[in-house]
């Protein structure tokens, strides 16, 4: 089988690794790809906004399936450009893909099939603004969300316990035109399940949590997701069928009866509230870092699942196996990101990184003039540790991670140490006046963080 994976990010490099890991292994391609997926698959100059580039990459190769990492080029019809070539596609058409591309929409589709989710109101005109927060938080004592309604580029939502400030970015996302959402606050551990589908089955695989603020302790700015693992040793037993049962499934029949099957992941950002199970947010992709951790764990080959999904036959399909293993990854950022991302900074250590047995993820990452590795976006590389239980698993992505050598650069140390003693990461996401939640892992990666400098904000 010959497979394209679209992307050049750490989500990219994660799927291109697991596909060479199957049995046969597929002649794998990806555009534009990075250094590390160089390793494994032909990689091709073409952005991922070029869709008539990719369109006639795939047809040239006379690909048998394109996967399709970013939700850009979803967002923008990629999918459909492909299915129309004649080409087969791992990724839901540009209006499926909506429920990521507007958060509006997605709530309308979640209030039709009844997936329990948090309390919100759009809002067009600022004079609304204020009404708008009382309507979803009528007590004034909880912190108010405030969300842009579109793709963002990870600037596009806040959390804050201030009114003003509150006020003050539903204002800054209307001026740069559209739409903004408010919602009422979501308490309780977050968790992420990616749900594979057909348009009609539904086959979830291993649930994840990620961490999306810079610092220990879940402190400093906002960023595109500093560490993952699973599993989730905390979460209830029948977390998984809940979901399936309650928001992927219900959401998945909705579109279908709509005559807009979804074809891809359903990605469910979840929050386990004191009410029960609630959504935060959709996404149409893997999402990245937990895909890093999620396909660590698997067990079954990778590229039957994706074609039979792509093919409509999902239900035929052997359910996923996994390893009994857990996985941690931990990212080592830039300097300066998430601010002021250095790059093209030299990158050494990996060997020692892998020495004991992690493996490390490139995501933002090129080879310069001189034939060097150098940093070439905000989240640089993820190291991937694995073992009988968190507690190892993390030692090994730690001891990874502290072998890199790149200057500057940060990571954090407490990746799934919570939960590595049973206990969830977050009771709930920490709020503050002026950086987003940690609850809304929505906030997009950017060209940055894929290493791809050519390419628009994804996430």
């Amino acid at each position: 089988m010959k497979i394209l994976v679209i992307g050049g990010g750490g989500r990219e490099h994660a799927i291109v690794r697991r596909l060479h890991l199957d049995s046969p292994a597929p002649e794998l391609h990806a555009a534009p790809g990075n250094p590390g997926i160089a390793e494994l698959a032909a990689c091709h100059a073409v952005a991922v906004d070029d869709l008539d580039g990719l369109t006639a990459l795939a047809r040239d190769l006379a690909a048998d399936l394109v996967v399709i990492g970013p939700e850009a080029p979803l967002v923008a019809g990629l999918g459909d450009r492909l299915r129309e070539a004649g080409i087969t596609v791992f990724g839901p058409s540009a209006e499926a893909a909506r429920l990521e591309g507007s958060k509006t929409w997605a709530k309308e589709i979640m209030e039709a099939a009844g997936v329990p989710t948090a309390l919100s109101v759009t809002v067009t005109d600022p004079a609304l603004l204020d009404a708008g927060l009382d309507r979803v938080n009528p007590l004034g004592d909880v912190p108010f969300v405030v969300k842009a309604d579109g793709l963002a580029s990870g600037k596009g939502v806040v959390v804050t316990g201030d009114r003003e400030a509150a006020l003050a970015h539903g204002r800054t996302c209307l001026a740069a035109g559209g739409s903004v959402v408010l919602e009422e606050y979501l308490d309780g551990p977050e968790v992420s399940l990616f749900c594979v589908s057909d348009g009609t089955a539904v086959v979830p695989l291993a649930p994840a949590q990620d961490f999306k603020r810079a610092l220990d302790g879940d402190e400093g700015p906002n960023t595109g997701g500093m560490g993952a693992y699973s599993p989730l040793p905390w979460a209830p037993a029948d977390l998984v069928d809940e979901v399936v049962r309650t928001v992927a499934r219900p959401t998945i029949d909705e579109l279908a009866r709509r005559g807009t099957p979804f074809v891809g992941i359903l990605y469910c950002g979840l929050a386990l509230t004191a009410r029960g199970v609630r959504v935060v947010e959709f996404n149409a992709r893997f999402g990245d870092p937990e895909t890093q951790v999620v396909l660590e764990r698997l067990a079954s080959p990778l590229s039957p699942l994706l074609l039979a999904a792509s093919e409509g036959r999902l239900a035929a399909q052997d359910a996923p196996r996994w390893h009994d293993e857990a996985a941690v990854a931990v990212v080592v950022a830039a300097a300066g990101y998430p601010a002021a991302p250095r790059t093209g900074d030299p990158i050494t250590g990996l060997d020692a990184a892998q020495a004991d047995g992690a493996h490390v993820i490139h995501a933002g990452t090129a080879i310069d003039d001189e034939g060097r590795l150098v940093s070439a976006g905000g989240r640089v590389l993820a190291v991937v540790g694995t073992g009988p239980d968190l507690a190892s698993a993390r030692a090994q992505a730690l001891a990874g991670a502290d072998a890199v050598a790149l200057e500057g650069s940060h990571h954090r140390r407490d990746i799934a140490e919570a939960a590595s003693e049973h206990a969830p990461a977050l009771l709930a996401p920490p709020v503050d006046d002026a950086t987003p939640s940690r609850a809304e892992s929505a906030a997009p990666d950017t060209a940055a963080d894929q290493g791809d400098p050519t390419q628009e904000a994804t996430a």
